[in-house]
């Protein structure tokens, strides 16, 4: 794994009761997840394992994520695929776990709904994101551990990024006061042309739980597999 030309950041000091490797959101309001191009995939359409670089707003690396799904889901599935999500620290210690479970992306019908579940350390659940059935715009459930509905997210009505960036409103459960936002960000012409490797950002209240923010991120990663991981990098 490399590090980042801003290098790691800085290891600080854990809050009580914080999950291991956690530590590293509790100064932080924002995240910036930047997926690695994969030139066998460019040039193939060979759907590889999707790596991305983690960062703060320094651009110091805070995480590394790696994929970790068998050829045959990828390929066949494609961005509908089950995937397990592996993130790790400088250390390259697994400190978050992502899993998202097989269901078919449709939102037309109440059963076809997406979710993704968050651990940390891996085996112990500290939050799950749960799609809501709704016909005109995506809107997620942001749950603890007990499956409790912390904040929500709600999606724009066109989700097609098209020379600009593409907002995700996260707010508070009331639905109405917006606390953050996960946003693709527009990465330029031929990358957004002839890759799936894309540009993100979330921000978070710097005193939200640093379990939530781990969750957020968890959401990040379901809205990019959902809306803009392409088919065969069409």
């Amino acid at each position: 794994m490399q590090a980042s030309d801003g290098g790691w950041m800085n290891t600080p000091q854990a809050p009580l009761n914080c999950p291991p490797g956690l530590e590293y959101l509790a100064q932080i309001d924002q995240l910036l997840v930047h997926q690695k191009i994969e030139l066998l995939e460019v040039v193939t359409g060979f759907e590889t394992n999707n790596q991305y670089n983690i960062k703060n707003s320094l651009g110091q690396q805070v995480y590394f994520a790696k994929e970790d799904t068998d050829c045959l889901t990828r390929n066949c599935c494609g961005p509908i695929r089950p995937f397990d999500m592996k993130i790790f620290d400088n250390f390259r210690n697994e400190v978050i776990h992502l899993y998202r479970p097989l269901a078919c992306n449709n939102c037309c019908f109440p059963c076809c709904l997406q979710s993704i579940e968050v651990s940390a350390p891996p085996g112990n659940l500290i939050g799950v994101v749960q799609q809501e059935w709704s016909l005109c715009i995506p809107i997620f459930s942001v749950k603890n551990a007990n499956y409790e509905t912390v904040l929500r997210i709600e999606g724009p009505f066109c989700t097609i990024s098209c020379c600009g960036d593409v907002d995700f409103e996260v707010t508070a459960i009331d639905g109405e006061t917006q606390v953050g936002k996960i946003t693709k960000q527009w990465s330029g012409l031929v990358r957004e042309m002839f890759t799936d490797s894309d540009h993100f950002g979330v921000t978070f209240p710097i005193d939200l739980d640093v379990k939530m923010k781990a969750v957020l991120l968890g959401a990040l990663f379901l809205i990019d597999m959902m809306f803009f991981e392409k088919t065969g990098n069409n």
